[in-house]
């Protein structure tokens, strides 16, 4: 097996613009929306896409299901349907049969099997192959005729029937005559590299076939439609994959340049930036949620703008040319694999394809350790007693100092930058931490440490992975701010809106919960419901009219939003198998059958017709030990429902650790769960036992997640039960109070929720000082981790504004289909030209004419809002501002109750002038 570095070498700049038209051609599984949804054309097998997923439903408008026209493959489940009447010939190279194109019971088997499924499962656009494939039948001239009128109708026909579609045709070089307005592109193979011969092997094109190809390009250009051009060459040699692109650019094409069987994520005119970290970790004894490789790498992954992909080393270990697409691998094994020399051997191919490569916690196994010779690594195993730190880099000691404790591994590496140097008393030395040509690692003491269950970083992790696995430093997609203000939002889980009130201040927690909190607190809130806690065929039948009125009250409240918390609340949602679930692992309405369908669905459709009059939008809040696995996530994503709750976000004061943090939400096969943005009442009252005042130490949570860095927004999140004790509801006033002093954006929690699937499908690529982003359809805005970063507004059309907040600078964005952001290293740049800086409220609609910039605004609570206003220009509000306070070029406006506010910021021509 061959490989050549360059494979894997990063592709953040090759030789584009990021303004130019690029396309992809991937027919392989497991595709990655990162990689691929900076494309215009993004052309898939429609059978390997799962449309379910929320990257389909972003990047759909983009994405072409391939339909062969002119011939079926044999193996596919459509074959079993075609008469052989149909079929005029076979075609050996690609096992295929070529069918008749006249026969008109074979034309509508098209529409009927091979297109309708693909608009049915979501697709809109498609790509025809294997147009002319009619050529490779002896017909005379006039049969020639008739398949290719018969081929331009089928087009034509297509374009007729479903005028929402795109369309791209490979070739139909003879036809374009008649069907130049029916399709939007031209796909056509093999300018300069292409492949023939019985081994399908990379040839160069000849001269005179380009000419012939020369002449119905110059056509179909004539037309005004893009002409993309496939190239099939060895990518290992990016050198001559670079130089064809170059040449195809410079002929006024699309290139793309790619493998011979489009199962890599090929080159074209737009290079993506990898965002996907392949962590390699066991789930053979604990479910990935409570793996530290997920609860503590997840989100030094993601504050970095990365992905983690978490791979179960039980599954096998997958093929290395399949991981061109990973920023980097990280081994992460809790337990030792049972396979050293297996896991050394794939090791061994990822250092030689240059993927880079790091090792924590441990190696991944306990014997054979001279299996890693190959990296320049040599252990000795022996209980030795420390004498001094010879050397510590600065990125060691960041939470916790390493330990002078007996060490049960001595480790020495070549060609390595030592991160940790220790001293023995006999004068030998190890380094369990190093950065290393292939990589790094960082072992035992020098990684993380365990003290009374709490685990503290020993390296920065931040800077760690970063400088081992050679990261860029992103943009970062943020979900945890919007227009310069931290979000906010609150979600109530449903348990026990039953429960009798102590004392005198209520009836039900769920009065409680209505009139202290829902009706006093006039922000958006999110209440989910159990379905046996309050229907009639629930636990509390002679109870359920009292909880109905008070949730029909909830729900009536404009700022209230509808969810359910599920109908019996599973406890333990790995236990459902074949669509049930045992009693012990539920509540136990009489007469209830566990389905997920009455689980999650039944009881929205409840809501809907019986409590909720304004139909929010549907989700899920996650009961019981908050892990769902992928039956419950499939369930929901196919039925459209939104979902949060799991992780564990508990950082206090008394446990200032970075592991108390939870990432935004965890992935399984392609399924996004969210995450919470801190834990709820219960574990800050210890399971519910006391102090029922403990609540109030959320705000400490809140603080800690805020700065240094700000990784989550604030989120209130409890249960209906807090109602039902003074202390607890004592803590929520308290938590309630003390966040709307806050500088934050009120949200509610269908609106965060979208957010954070976007960020797992966010798709970017960098050409010198710009960036571009794609499928920021709910996610608004992008951090640069530096304090007073600037951005140059007149090329950065998105974006609407900027706001510095400590070492941070928050730029908002009105997303387009295409988001480009150029950075500017000029503080001058603010000065000239006028932009939003902070606002409460959301940016419904923006417009940025020559003279003036509009803004419209939607707020949940009075509008604050502030704007960079250059000289000469003039700032007017609808309704008008109650106050408006003015310093140096710096305008914040305050509104009364009123939800829409227009803003238009007017410059004279003289400003104009100079601002341009």
């Amino acid at each position: 097996m061959k490989f050549l570095v360059l494979l894997f070498l990063s592709v953040f700049s090759l030789f584009a613009s990021l303004h130019q038209k690029s396309a992809i051609v991937y027919y392989g599984k497991d595709i990655s929306y990162p990689m691929v949804g900076i494309h215009d054309y993004i052309i898939v097998q429609p059978s390997h896409i799962n449309t379910y997923e929320h990257g389909f439903k972003v990047y759909k408008e983009k994405m072409y299901a391939y339909v062969s026209i002119g011939e079926i493959d044999r193996n596919i489940p459509e074959y079993k349907k075609i008469k052989k009447e149909w079929i005029l010939a076979k075609n050996r190279a690609w096992s295929s049969d070529v069918l008749d194109l006249q026969n008109s019971e074979y034309i509508e088997f098209l529409f009927r099997e091979m297109i309708e499924p693909q608009r049915a499962r979501g697709f809109k656009n498609f790509f025809f192959d294997t147009l002319d494939s009619y050529q490779l039948v002896d017909q005379n001239g006039e049969e020639m005729r008739k398949s290719e009128a018969a081929l331009s109708a089928f087009i034509n026909e297509f374009h007729k029937r479903y005028k929402d579609s795109k369309l791209i045709v490979n070739r139909g070089f003879e036809i374009i005559d008649k069907i130049h307005d029916s399709v939007e592109a031209v796909l056509f193979e093999s300018y300069y590299s292409g492949i023939g011969g019985k081994k399908l092997a990379y040839k160069e094109v000849s001269a005179s076939d380009r000419e012939w190809l020369d002449t119905h390009i110059d056509k179909i250009q004539s037309y005004g439609l893009d002409v993309i051009c496939v190239d099939y060459a060895d990518t290992k040699d990016m050198k001559k994959v670079k130089n064809i692109v170059k040449k195809i650019e410079q002929r006024g094409m699309i290139p793309y340049v790619a493998n011979r069987a489009l199962n890599i994520y090929g080159v074209s005119s737009k290079n993506v930036i990898k965002r996907e970290i392949f962590t390699l970790i066991d789930e053979s004894r604990l479910d990935r949620t409570l793996l530290e490789a997920h609860q503590h790498g997840g989100l030094v992954f993601e504050y970095l703008g990365y992905i983690q992909k978490l791979h179960n080393i039980e599954k096998g270990l997958p093929a290395v040319e399949s991981m061109s697409h990973y920023a980097g691998v990280v081994i992460w094994l809790q337990d030792y694999y049972k396979h050293p020399k297996k896991l050394m051997k794939w090791v061994k191919l990822l250092k030689k394809a240059g993927l880079k490569i790091v090792f924590v916690s441990n190696f991944g196994f306990n014997e054979e350790m001279k299996l890693l010779k190959v990296l320049g690594i040599k252990i000795t195993k022996t209980v030795k007693t420390k004498n001094k730190i010879l050397y510590k880099d600065r990125m060691v000691g960041y939470e916790i100092e390493p330990s002078l404790s007996l060490s049960s591994m001595q480790v020495s590496v070549k060609d390595a930058k030592p991160l940790l140097v220790y001293e023995y008393l006999d004068g030998s030395e190890s380094t369990p931490a190093a950065l290393t040509t292939w990589g790094g690692y960082a072992v035992d003491e020098a990684f993380m440490v365990d003290i009374n269950r709490d685990n503290i970083w020993v390296i920065n992790p931040f800077e760690f992975f970063q400088k081992a696995l050679d990261l860029k430093k992103l943009i970062v997609p943020d979900v945890t701010t919007e227009n310069g203000k931290r979000l906010l939002f609150t979600h109530i889980d449903g348990d026990g809106i039953m429960n009798r009130v102590e004392g005198d201040f209520g009836y039900y927690s769920g009065d409680v919960i209505l009139n202290k909190i829902l009706k006093v607190y006039k922000i958006p809130h999110s209440v989910s419901l159990i379905g046996a806690e309050i229907e009639p065929n629930g636990l509390y039948p002679e109870k359920s009219p009292e909880l109905l009125k008070i949730a029909k009250e909830m729900y009536a409240l404009e700022n209230v939003e509808a969810a359910t918390h599920t109908f019996s609340h599973p406890f333990i949602w790995s236990k459902i198998k074949n669509n049930t679930l045992p009693k012990e692992y539920r509540l136990k309405p009489k007469g209830y059958e566990f389905s997920l369908e009455n689980e999650l669905s039944k009881p929205l459709e409840f809501i809907d017709k019986e409590l909720d009059p304004k139909r929010d939008p549907k989700q899920v809040f996650w009961s019981g030990d908050c892990a769902p696995q992928e039956n419950a996530l499939e369930y929901i994503y196919k039925h459209n429902i939104l979902n949060i709750n799991g992780g564990d976000t508990t950082i206090t004061r008394t446990t200032p650790w970075l592991s108390t943090i939870a990432p935004l939400g965890i992935e399984r096969d392609g399924y996004v769960q969210v995450y919470t943005g801190a834990q709820n009442e219960n574990v800050f009252t210890n399971d519910w036992l006391g102090p029922f005042w403990g609540f109030k130490r959320v705000t400490q949570t809140f603080a800690l997640t805020n700065s240094p860095r700000r990784f989550k927004p604030i989120d209130i999140y409890y249960h209906i039960y807090s109602g039902s004790k003074q202390a607890s509801l004592s803590a929520l006033t308290y938590v309630f109070d003390w966040v709307l002093k806050q500088d934050v954006m009120p949200i509610f929690t269908s609106e965060y929720i979208p957010k954070v699937m976007d960020y797992y499908t966010v798709s970017m690529a960098k050409e010198k000082d710009e960036w571009l982003f794609c499928g920021l359809k709910n996610l608004n805005t992008l951090r640069v981790e530096q304090e007073n970063a600037y951005v140059d507004l007149q090329k950065s059309k998105s974006v609407v504004g900027f706001k510095h907040f400590e070492t941070h600078t928050y730029l908002s964005l009105f997303p387009q289909k295409n988001n480009y952001v150029t950075l500017s290293s000029r503080e001058s740049v603010d000065e000239n030209v006028s932009y939003l800086i902070a606002a409460n409220a959301k940016l419904r609609n923006y417009t940025d004419a020559e003279n003036s910039k509009g803004f419209l605004f939607h707020a949940y609570v009075p509008a604050k809002l502030s704007f960079h206003v250059a000289n000469g220009c003039q700032l007017q509000s609808w309704p008008e501002a109650l106050t408006e306070t003015k310093e140096g070029e710096k305008i914040e406006l305050t509104f009364g109750e009123s939800e829409d506010v227009s803003v238009v910021i007017r410059c004279s021509q003289e400003a104009t002038e100079r601002i341009h």
